[in-house]
């Protein structure tokens, strides 16, 4: 119950929240707190979505989702890292961890959230296209979501190094560092994106179509992510 209560100490006052991983307060505890209660949160959603083939779907989506938004996290944060100490950032790697952390918390409690409406819809509607437009929706609301509240943390929290010169006063870095930076962090934001999309691409099956045998993975790798949305668009509408 501690790992939800650093969560739900999240929710209810981030500013507070991000503002102690500014001065580095108990971050391991917020690591570990958050890595296990988004993993959950996760898995239940993966649970809910993987039912629409079998059990065994299910189960292997239950793993899978929690793994998808966590190894996407370990390939760009190293990025988002090291460009942001060239560019003036005093944090620690844990502290930056700890931020990423947030922001995957707060994707798997919105996704918690839809769980009931996912879960009427799968139950209520037996068109598998539909479906996947669904969670595709939902996928991509929660995610903006959460990328939009991860700009703003990294917009106010992480600032550049005051430099200081003896006998005189502290000087702040060149403006253009600033906005070099900003561009950076919408860059690095753009490819957190499309490293997650690809990812879950490469992951696949999450959903598993009702009338195909369970697969742990698809074993073609041909296309991407997003061709597979516009064909689901594209089917849902009858073309």
């Amino acid at each position: 119950m501690n790992y939800f209560s650093v969560l739900i100490m999240l929710l209810r006052d981030r500013a507070n929240f991000l503002s102690e991983i500014r001065q580095n307060i108990k971050i391991e505890q917020k690591i570990i707190a958050l890595l296990v209660s988004s993993s959950i949160f996760f898995a239940v959603y993966g649970l809910i979505i993987g039912s629409s083939n079998s059990w065994l779907q299910s189960a292997s989506s239950a793993i899978k989702l929690p793994a998808l938004y966590l190894i996407t996290l370990v390939i760009c944060l190293p990025t988002l890292y090291f460009f942001d100490i060239l560019m003036g950032s005093s944090l620690q790697f844990a502290q930056y961890l700890a931020l990423m952390l947030t922001t995957v918390s707060v994707i798997s409690v919105l996704l918690f959230a839809f769980a009931p409406v996912t879960l009427f819809f799968l139950i209520s509607i037996r068109d598998y296209n539909f479906f996947l437009f669904i969670n595709l929706v939902i996928f991509g609301i929660t995610g903006l979501v959460g990328v939009s509240l991860f700009y703003q943390a990294m917009q106010t929290l992480v600032r550049p190094t005051v430099l200081k010169v003896r006998d005189a006063e502290p000087i702040d870095p060149e403006p253009g560092h600033q906005d070099m930076r900003q561009r950076l962090l919408q860059g690095w934001l753009v490819l957190y994106a499309l490293v997650g999309s690809q990812l879950g691409w490469t992951l696949r099956p999450f959903f598993g179509a009702p009338d195909q045998a369970f697969q742990l993975f698809r074993p073609e790798i041909e296309g991407n992510f997003y061709q597979q949305a516009i064909i689901i668009v594209l089917k849902l509408f009858g073309f």
